[in-house]
């Protein structure tokens, strides 16, 4: 089936670090969206992931309704629904979750998974992210010790961040200094108190210069010889080579060569969002200045039809979005890699 089990998702990341390539991970927020990243990864011939925030969560539930949980669910089933017309995989996951979240997005949505596979089904989400980088190091692996013992249990990976994303995303945010880069001391924390895999299966947001948000080429100053450092380091102390399934967040504005290096360094899995809202909403912008007599009702005329319905102006930004995401493929070298073929 599509939507990947358990087993396919960790044959996907294990296929992601021994074939150093990296899967788009896209946010989507809507039908729409969803429907726009399975076209891209199918165009691609890649098996992707598709994520939810707690804010596309609360908007896909609707805007008088703004429950995270109502929309993380119903969109979860839509894509269960509509993936199966595509033959790639794809893993669903929920993106930043913070401290004061937990108990209203990410628990709630593991007790659904872990009822379903007591009941000998699958779970909900094959990935949930614990971001812990707005408190201490060690409460952030603290939670995540009591958190991977509950994914672990629900058949499901869990995603920590250690280190701090700069920027700002659906309400977190964090200056732009020091704290960017994550430390081989923090690396050599995380899998004492994580383990290597024997507490549960993890990956892990390193940051190395990360920041959310918009930014030009060469505005974002990375460093992705970090991410080395810290593979080489904890993997001398466990005799194996890059122990770290890696995370890139924040990569609006970063130059291929720096993509590259990160996922030659341990990247699975690349976040994107800014970039494909952009590509999503640009063709939109395009269709209602182009067609504004048709789409206004213009001194009194009755406008067109045609062009004002949703359906018209939204598959333009369908196929926007859709080429973003190929883009992104083939960036991550994930095209043509999928495990279905």
């Amino acid at each position: 089936m599509p939507i990947a089990t358990p087993e396919v998702y960790a044959e996907m990341l294990d296929a992601a670090k021994k074939g150093s390539f990296a899967y788009p991970a896209i946010n989507v927020s809507s039908s729409q969206t969803l429907n726009a990243a399975l076209q891209g990864f199918a165009e691609a011939g890649s098996d992707g992931i598709l994520q939810l925030s707690t804010g596309g969560s609360e908007y896909a539930s609707g805007a008088t309704i703004k429950n995270m949980v109502t929309g993380a669910v119903e969109m979860a089933q839509f894509a269960n629904e509509v993936a199966k017309n595509y033959k790639i995989n794809v893993a669903l996951h929920t993106d930043h979750c913070s401290k004061d979240k937990l108990d209203s997005y990410v628990r709630p949505l593991l007790a659904l998974s872990t009822e379903r596979v007591k009941a000998g089904g699958l779970p909900l989400f094959q990935s949930h992210m614990w971001d812990g980088s707005a408190v201490p190091l060690e409460e952030n692996l603290s939670i995540a010790a009591e958190l991977l013992a509950l994914t672990s249990a629900a058949h499901v990976v869990l995603e920590i961040e250690v280190g701090v994303v700069g920027g700002e995303e659906d309400g977190v945010a964090a200056e732009i200094n020091e704290k960017l880069y994550t430390t081989v001391e923090d690396g050599m924390r995380t899998v004492e108190v994580l383990g290597t895999g024997e507490k549960g299966r993890y990956i892990a947001a390193l940051t190395f210069g990360n920041v959310h948000g918009v930014y030009k080429p060469g505005a974002v100053k990375l460093r992705p010889e970090v991410l080395k450092e810290i593979q080489d380091a904890v993997g001398v102390k466990l005799g194996k080579d890059k122990p770290f399934d890696l995370v890139f967040h924040g990569g609006s504005g970063s130059s291929l060569e720096e993509i590259r290096t990160a996922v030659d360094y341990g990247v699975v899995k690349m976040n994107i969002d800014t970039d494909t809202q952009y590509a999503f909403t640009r063709p939109v912008a395009g269709h209602m200045f182009t067609n504004y007599d048709g789409v206004l009702k213009v001194d009194g005329e009755v406008g067109n039809k045609k062009a004002y319905d949703p359906r018209g102006w939204g598959k333009t930004a369908e196929a926007g979005m859709a080429k973003r995401v190929v883009e992104a493929c083939e960036d991550l070298r994930s095209a043509g890699t999928t495990l279905s073929a």
